[in-house]
């Protein structure tokens, strides 16, 4: 008898729909001679003081299970680093966990503060998987569209306008992905007063604080009066190009960690020795090399916005992250339709912006952790490919230099 395996699976799971983004990385990775400005990953390789960390560890032994909210050493390190680039303290022992990833921390964090039907309030365009975790946490994610005119910032107005008797928190990710839009402290100083007026809690994604261009990073932890109502979500993935470390780490107000840490408890146990050897001298020995990086993404930001521009393709300058988001609407294509003949046409491998929610339609997402040499023929092939849609090259815009 053929069973019917459908019926035995959640409704919650099935209706979930795959990543967006994986869909073009997986075809791109399907065709020769494709640069991929799809997926966001760091094009440097992780420090390499930090790999022999990790792999002295493995040659001392150190192989067995951490404790469950990461090594105490570690802990130690995201304590002083939060504290010293953030002002916002926190104990390594009570208010710190170590993560798969900054996914994972945002996956306990949904979990541990949502009930049946609870709404969560998620500015878009927005990462792929913030509606989806919601959902899988029983909660409602509730879209709070942005736009170019605001430069992709959620306003205060917009926030309030959107909050119901069913409202039980708001994600905020900034940088953003995908527009790379930044909130400045005044900024954000405005949004924590309606934060604090509902009584919200507040997710905060702050995973690229290290790539920030124009201005210092504020995170809303040390905002006054928000300390108490915020999961802090950070890790290493963007900043010291470590994504294929799986490490990330959360920090919140004891009673919310407590929660957290029984759920990471059955879920996952730890994440791996070895590696946090890694993290911990990642924190201590290679600030200068981050700077590094973000020196020359804050280059390849400058080169790729204003030759957008040029094109013809309407593109906003992002104050972080590593990606840009410009309007491809005066093509007439569908941001879908866009992706996918730039990429059969011209082999450039980019996002379509509605993945990241409604009001990304009409856009697309193109990262610029690529090489300058990468970029460069990216964008001969982008302007080709926009030529042939009758796009008018906008001939005013000055050349910016490369270097």
């Amino acid at each position: 008898m053929k069973h019917d395996h459908e019926h035995y699976l959640s409704k919650t799971a099935k209706d979930l729909q795959p990543s967006g983004i994986r869909k073009f990385f997986d075809l791109a990775a399907s065709m020769k001679d494709v640069i991929s400005l799809g997926v966001g990953e760091p094009d440097f390789i992780t420090p390499w003081s930090i790999r022999e960390a990790a792999i002295l560890s493995l040659e001392q032994g150190f192989t067995s299970y951490t404790a469950n909210a990461g090594l105490l050493e570690l802990r130690e390190e995201i304590s002083f680093y939060l504290s010293g680039r953030f002002g916002v303290q926190y104990d390594p022992k009570s208010q710190i966990i170590v993560t798969i990833g900054a996914s994972q921390a945002i996956d306990l964090a949904f979990r541990a503060i949502l009930n049946q039907g609870d709404e969560v309030l998620i500015v878009e365009p927005a990462f792929v998987s913030y509606a989806p975790l919601v959902a899988i946490a029983g909660g409602t994610p509730v879209a709070v569209a942005t736009s170019p005119a605001n430069g992709f910032k959620v306003t205060p107005e917009q926030i309030e306008a959107a909050i119901t008797g069913k409202t039980k928190a708001i994600l905020l990710c900034s940088p953003n992905n995908p527009t790379g839009s930044t909130l400045t402290k005044a900024e954000l100083i405005e949004i924590a007063e309606i934060i604090r007026k509902h009584d919200l809690i507040v997710v905060s994604d702050e995973i690229y604080c290290e790539l920030t261009y124009d201005e210092t990073f504020t995170s809303v932890a040390a905002i006054d009066g928000m300390y108490e109502r915020t999961i802090l979500i950070n890790g290493f993935s963007k900043g010291f190009a470590m994504t294929g470390w799986r490490l990330g780490f959360l920090a919140a107000p004891k009673e919310f960690v407590e929660v957290m840490l029984k759920i990471h408890q059955y879920t996952t146990m730890c994440a791996p020795n070895m590696l946090q050897h890694g993290a911990i001298e990642a924190l201590r020995n290679t600030y200068h090399e981050v700077e590094s990086m973000r020196n020359s993404y804050r280059r390849r930001r400058n080169y790729v916005v204003q030759t957008l521009n040029q094109i013809g393709l309407d593109c906003h300058t992002p104050g972080g992250a590593f990606y840009v988001f410009p309007s491809i609407r005066s093509t007439g294509l569908s941001s879908e339709q866009f992706a996918e003949e730039l990429l059969m046409q011209e082999k450039v491998a980019v996002v379509p912006g509605h993945v990241f929610g409604e009001s990304g339609e009409g856009y697309i997402r193109c990262s610029y952790a690529a090489s300058m040499p990468q970029l460069q023929e990216a964008l001969k092939r982008m302007q080709r490919f926009s030529d042939s849609k009758g796009v008018i090259a906008n001939s005013k815009t000055e050349k910016v230099k490369t270097r």
